[in-house]
């Protein structure tokens, strides 16, 4: 089975709303909420589940799910420690990454274009990351760094040599055997005590430990997308990225 695995379990403080702010899935654009468009898109491409992580106003999240319907298709998982960070948040879902289903892992903060989406559950690939050769400005883009072809480093803060690089939206394909792997890399952090760092700390372990060719890579360079984690972002996705958005009843026009 193919199976969506979603962080949303974070406070979201750097988006600064106030004390009683909305968890960032939660978010609306154009009246709908980015959990409604994120259901909607994962369906629509055939991806059989969800697994959520909630923490932050996680009784929200439920009703939210409740009143969409989708408490079928969604099973959400909770981090009591969501404070303490990503690391932690991932995992808590260690037993959907060792449950033996190819994993979509997904930030729940991005808004996007569902034919972002789509290269993740149609690749050909067992292991597959996206990203956008329109690098944000600033230290916090996660980058993927290639050099002849391969994927080299992949961090906020890039340490190795590299031919070009580009950003990574927060979405990546990984197999069972690359579920596995990831866990027992997080179990390390765990055991140091090390599980203040980000996620993509065990991403890029992970990477940086598989032979060349594990991972292939799919450009989505001019779909619109945005993350957001400031005030600046959520000004983006409200005035950019919402209005270039295809609508998927569109697609549905185009194919019947």
């Amino acid at each position: 089975m193919l199976k969506a695995l979603m962080l949303a379990a974070g406070v979201g403080s750097r988006l600064d709303e106030g004390p009683d702010h909305p968890p960032k899935v939660l978010l609306e654009f154009a009246g709908r909420a980015l959990l409604e468009r994120h259901i909607e898109i994962l369906r629509h491409l055939g991806v059989d589940g969800m697994v959520m992580v909630t923490g932050y106003r996680a009784d929200d999240i439920h009703q939210a799910i409740a009143g969409l319907g989708v408490g079928d298709y969604i099973e959400t998982i909770h981090n009591p420690d969501f404070t303490l960070g990503s690391m932690i948040s991932l995992w808590t879902a260690r037993q959907a990454l060792t449950s033996g289903d190819d994993i979509i892992f997904m930030d729940a903060d991005v808004l996007y274009d569902h034919r972002l989406m789509r290269p993740l559950v149609e690749t050909e690939h067992a292991n597959c990351l996206l990203m956008d050769r329109e690098v944000r400005p600033g230290e916090d883009p996660v980058k993927i760094c290639i050099r002849d072809g391969e994927i080299v480093d992949f961090h906020k803060r890039v340490t190795n040599t590299h031919d070009y690089w580009g950003e990574w939206p927060g979405f990546l394909r990984i197999s069972p055997a690359i579920g596995r792997r990831l866990v027992a890399v997080m179990a390390g952090y765990v055991d140091a005590g090390r599980t203040g760092e980000i996620y993509e700390e065990a991403f890029r372990d992970v990477l940086a430990s598989e032979p060349a060719g594990t991972f292939a890579i799919a450009d989505i360079t001019g779909l619109p997308w945005g993350e957001i984690d400031y005030q600046v972002d959520l000004a983006r996705a409200h005035q950019v990225v919402l209005g270039q958005l295809q609508a998927i009843e569109t697609v549905k026009e185009k194919t019947a």
